[in-house]
């Protein structure tokens, strides 16, 4: 066992639940905006389309080929396009109402606040996020995660989005460590894993849902409790 310092997680879909946060805002949406009177599409058929088209957006957000603002702008009118509908029948402000509203909630994975505590003591605590900085900021002092983590290195701040090893490599200037002594902790196999092994930084694949992959990790795990049996 390498003696690792600094312990670097991500954010969504590893610590905060993305999902479960995201769904109950777009649920709330759909009530608040009674789209139910479109009589074209029932709110899960809404969350689930929305859920696709903004993970296609990510993606290219993440390979640099759209904007932050095309990725906020398009997501809920494309989403409406492919429900039937028109790019005009999405209500005024929604994409804002969702980012207003979805960083306040605060589900977070089991065993978070129990792994972070047991960790916290022993180790250097930071995140590497390509979430965008007013949004993960919120998050954290939602979820009452904020004080457990010495630096928030956000794509944003430094102009380098995960899987590029600049953001890694930013990460460890800002906060003293070096490669070898590092571990990044994420649920992305590209983002993370791949991200931090460019960086010559040991990972753990954070697997939930235990899809099959042929990626070579450092460590899997299904859950997060699974951390203290090797940390």
């Amino acid at each position: 066992m390498k003696p690792y310092r600094h312990l670097f997680f991500d954010l969504d879909h590893t610590l905060w639940d993305f999902e479960t946060n995201a769904n109950e805002t777009l649920r709330h949406l759909y009530e608040h905006h009674d789209m139910d009177r479109f009589g074209a599409f029932t709110v899960d058929e809404f969350i689930r389309v929305y859920s696709d088209i903004n993970h296609g957006l990510w993606r290219l957000y993440q390979s640099n080929k759209i904007t932050q603002q095309q990725l906020r702008a398009t997501r809920f009118p494309r989403t409406f396009v492919k429900l039937g509908l028109q790019e005009a029948d999405a209500p005024a402000g929604l994409s804002e109402q969702f980012t207003d509203i979805l960083p306040l909630k605060s589900a977070v994975f089991p065993f978070t606040f129990e792994v972070l505590d047991y960790l916290k003591p022993k180790y250097a605590l930071h995140l590497i996020t390509n979430g965008f900085r007013d949004m993960q900021y919120t998050k954290l002092d939602s979820a009452g995660l904020t004080s457990y983590f010495q630096e928030i290195i956000t794509s944003e701040c430094c102009g380098h989005l995960k899987p590029d090893s600049r953001i890694f490599q930013h990460a460890l200037e800002r906060t003293g460590a070096k490669a070898t002594e590092s571990l990044m902790i994420g649920d992305n196999l590209e983002c993370d894993v791949l991200g931090a092994h460019n960086a010559g930084i040991d990972q753990v694949y954070f697997n939930p849902e235990k899809r099959r992959h042929f990626a070579e990790t450092t460590y899997e795990i299904s859950c997060l409790s699974e951390l203290k049996s090797f940390l």
